[in-house]
């Protein structure tokens, strides 16, 4: 762990559940309660409550904040209004991704962002720097929770409290629960119909306690990060560090969706239309284990060849146990002049054990987020 280790505004209610802690990005979170493969399989047949409150958050505000935060960021904000949210990018002039982040469109003069929590300085130092006068960029992280209710109950949870449900997907109400403001938010990492609520860090015990006695009362459970994390591998999703990096682009990690390429401006703009145009030296793809084997990340990947045990031709950047499918799975980055197709099969070396694997397309399982 880091020197300073940051804990969240739950950290009590969690000890209490019995949580199992590691840190994420500086911040000590609860990475299980009753075990990873039973809170992912709740989620995706019931309902989940997460607490990713280490995620940052940051606020654009002032005249020409949309357009400001449109010429930064990848993804084209004329493409929604307030009350809608966006997932974007914010990469360097060479292409690299700084971080992948949501931003909540809430007016022309207000951008509200939520980041990464190891890269929310990096975010606002960037913004900061490049801001025209009258805009201001503030770090937010402890002024609100993230809380994320995900599974096909989820809108019973919330409507039972009287919150928000019925947003289109990325869409977004304000609200109050208790006395307590919320932002309710159609999204989520999970690939299930969700929510996403923000409310304030100081009083978001009031809205976790109650939304965990809806949970249960559906037949949910409060879920750690581990089961978040084995549920986004699941839908292909990237975690930043992993599928994208300063070193691995928006065009290397098949997220062009989400990159406004008729815009005039935005950083990194040249070098991800130049990579674009000439294709990507590899390819994010999806891996799914033949034999009995759990797959993790950073290892080679091999295809047949003249080479004793085949020729590398790429590495994984995440791999876990696939608590839906029952097989190992991987997200991996492909040497696209090695011609690998969808189907094909490939060998992954773990640990000195060769895995056979099937090159899919991600996701792994069918999405349910709309």
């Amino acid at each position: 762990m880091t020197e300073t280790v940051l804990q969240g505004p739950l950290e009590d209610r969690h000890r209490a559940l019995g949580a199992s802690f590691a840190e994420f990005g500086g911040w000590l979170m609860p990475v299980s309660y009753a075990g990873t493969v039973a809170e992912h399989n709740a989620t995706r047949t019931t309902v989940g409550l997460f607490d990713v409150s280490h995620l940052g958050k940051a606020l654009v505000r002032g005249p020409g904040a949309a357009a400001y935060v449109n010429s930064a960021l990848t993804n084209d904000l004329t493409r929604i209004g307030p009350g809608k949210a966006q997932y974007t990018l914010c990469c360097n002039e060479s292409g690299g991704v700084i971080d992948d982040l949501i931003a909540y469109y809430v007016a022309d003069d207000e951008i509200f962002l939520v980041p990464n929590a190891a890269n929310t300085a990096a975010v606002v130092a960037e913004l900061q720097r490049h801001a025209p006068p009258g805009l201001t960029i503030t770090d937010e992280h402890r002024s609100y929770a993230v809380l994320a209710v995900q599974g096909p109950k989820a809108a019973d949870v919330l409507g039972a409290l009287g919150l928000p449900t019925e947003m289109d997907y990325m869409g977004y109400a304000d609200a109050e629960y208790a006395g307590v403001p919320v932002r309710v938010c159609r999204t989520g990492y999970t690939g299930e119909h969700g929510y996403e609520l923000l409310p304030e860090w100081d009083r978001a015990g009031v809205v976790w306690d109650a939304l965990l006695e809806q949970v249960r009362a559906e037949g949910g459970e409060p879920a750690g990060l581990g089961a978040r994390d084995t549920l986004r591998t699941e839908m292909g999703y990237p975690l930043h560090g992993h599928e994208l990096s300063l070193d691995i682009s928006p065009v290397q990690a098949r997220a062009g969706w989400a990159v406004g390429w008729k815009k005039e401006a935005f950083w990194g703009r040249d070098a991800l239309l130049a990579e674009k145009q000439a294709g990507p030296r590899r390819t994010l793809r999806g891996l799914k284990a033949l034999g009995r084997g759990v797959l993790r990340a950073d290892l080679t990947v091999l295809a047949p060849g003249d080479q004793p045990g085949g020729v590398p031709v790429g590495v994984t950047t995440s791999g876990t146990f696939s608590p839906t499918l029952k097989v190992g799975i991987a997200l991996a980055l492909l040497d696209t002049a090695a011609g690998i197709a969808d189907g094909q099969t490939v060998i992954v070396d773990v640990r000195g054990r060769p895995l056979e694997c099937q090159v899919v397309a991600p996701p792994f399982v069918p999405a349910r987020t709309r």
